[in-house]
């Protein structure tokens, strides 16, 4: 018998005075113990418990506060079904995902978005001040909880996964992380992010270490200023909060071991500028909604340069051609994980569960003999200029060392003409102006001629969804509006 919140709270009420959250503010912070936290998600489950029933779904619409997590434990702690999605949400959109996942009730913050159907505001003190539930047990293979998809290649879709899945994250704890009861993590991201919930909050808990969290008006360049006054000793961040980082006069952070990174590709650019700004390393994982991550480096084993890293101790993992094949070391192929892995998902909602040996992604990797993992993008981002797959990641890797570019990323767009085709345009951000023959030179040698790109956009900034990818639609809709 097994209960998610149950098993990521077990450490904490071991030590209830330790603080297992901290919000930081550049005045002060929130402190939250072990004995508080596990006080407000029981109470929250046995608020809960008067208006639905185990397995029923609760929609979450909350902002950046601590609020979410002890909403989204709480509703695991009393058996039902917390369904995270973002406030950044338009009427429409809850609406199309709620009639996906047809929740019980939506607890809501003022302002967000919500769906037809009871409405509770969030509420917190009240939470605090209620009886507690006690754990709903039972079998480790039932609904736990839903995510969405990013619907980066198009709409949504609602990912179902088990109680289970949280025991799979005890492999990134030292596969990925380095984590340990000792260590205050700071996370960068906001509480409803669920990179944030799990790297920042529910891994840090499950260990009983300490969560940092910032609060919503801390700007991205204070961040180290909290680093130091609250002694982190890991952070982690999306690579657009580096980049941001790396941009200012970054102060020393003798505190800090290591970083971690997810949510999208690393450039290995940006990962070795921190290391030689910092002294210390970014340690890259590479996942998706329906498994979380499962590639990365470690301090016990960094990544090699250039790869994302290695499959973590307990996972097994495969490079597979469109036809499910295994490839052998060095061809490109889909990366397939296997479907007994306990942090797979059950399936997508209305779909059936995955089956055979293998759930291929969508990501395109290579495995070096060495076993690390090189990743080449997304199968869906795969451009097709002259009629030859290129991959977006291989030719902004060649680039990333575009002298004065920060950022950099490629899109396809038609190339007009009565010939048709399509083909490559390259959109940067830098802080000075960059000739575009200085550009085409140096694309010229280290790329063939079919890859390099054949304009060079610059822009302010690159569009980016809400977890801070790179949207590779939005740029390409933006440069095919500027034929020039």
């Amino acid at each position: 018998m097994f209960n998610l919140a149950a098993h990521v709270l077990a450490k904490g009420q071991e030590t209830p005075e330790k603080i297992a959250l901290a919000v930081l503010g550049l005045t002060g912070a929130e402190r939250w113990s072990y004995a508080r936290l596990i006080a407000a998600v029981r109470g929250c489950g046995g608020w809960l418990g008067e208006r639905a029933a185990p397995g029923e779904r609760i929609l979450l619409r909350a902002g950046n506060t601590p609020a979410f997590p002890v909403a989204y434990l709480g509703a695991i702690a009393a058996g039902m079904v917390p369904v995270a999605t973002s406030p950044l949400l338009t009427a429409p959109e809850i609406a199309r995902m709620a009639a996906l996942i047809r929740p019980r009730l939506t607890l809501a913050e003022p302002g967000l978005a919500v769906p037809d159907g009871p409405v509770w505001p969030i509420d917190l003190p009240a939470w605090e001040a209620h009886t507690p539930c006690d754990w709903h047990m039972g079998d480790a293979n039932r609904e736990g909880y839903v995510v969405f998809t990013s619907g980066t290649s198009g709409a949504p879709l609602p990912v179902r996964h088990a109680h289970r899945a949280i025991l799979a994250r005890a492999m990134m704890h030292q596969g990925w992380e380095g984590l340990t009861a000792q260590d205050r993590l700071l996370h960068a991201g906001a509480f409803n992010w669920t990179y944030t919930m799990g790297t920042g909050l529910l891994d840090p808990w499950t260990l009983g270490a300490t969560a940092l969290i910032a609060h919503p008006k801390v700007a991205p360049d204070q961040l180290p200023l909290l680093m130091n006054r609250h002694e982190a000793t890991i952070f982690a961040a999306a690579p657009t909060h580096f980049r941001r980082l790396l941009r200012g006069s970054l102060p020393g952070l003798p505190r800090l071991r290591h970083a971690l990174s997810a949510g999208e590709a690393l450039p290995p650019a940006l990962r070795a500028e921190w290391r030689a700004r910092t002294g210390t390393d970014i340690h890259e994982a590479l996942g998706m909604s329906e498994i979380s991550t499962f590639i990365s480096g470690s301090p016990d084993r960094p990544a090699p340069e250039g790869a994302s890293g290695f499959p973590q101790p307990g996972r097994r993992i495969a490079v597979l051609d469109d036809a499910g094949r295994l490839l052998p070391p060095g061809e490109v192929g889909r990366l397939g994980v296997s479907t007994a892995d306990p942090g797979l998902m059950l399936g997508y909602q209305g779909h059936t569960p995955p089956d055979g040996d293998w759930f291929a992604t969508g990501d395109l990797v290579h495995q070096g003999w060495d076993g690390a993992i090189h990743f080449h993008g997304r199968a869906d981002d795969m451009m097709n200029p002259g009629g030859i797959r290129v991959s977006p990641r291989e030719v902004e890797l060649a680039l990333a060392d575009l002298p004065g570019v920060t950022e950099l990323a490629v899109a396809e767009v038609p190339a007009g003409g009565s010939a048709g085709g399509a083909r490559v345009i390259a959109c940067f951000y830098a802080g000075a102006a960059l000739p575009e023959s200085t550009a085409q030179a140096f694309a010229a040698e280290r790329l063939a001629r079919y890859k390099q790109p054949r304009r060079w956009v610059h822009l302010n900034a690159l569009p980016r969804g809400a977890t801070g990818k790179i949207d590779r639609r939005a740029l390409a809709v933006l440069v095919a509006k500027d034929p020039t």
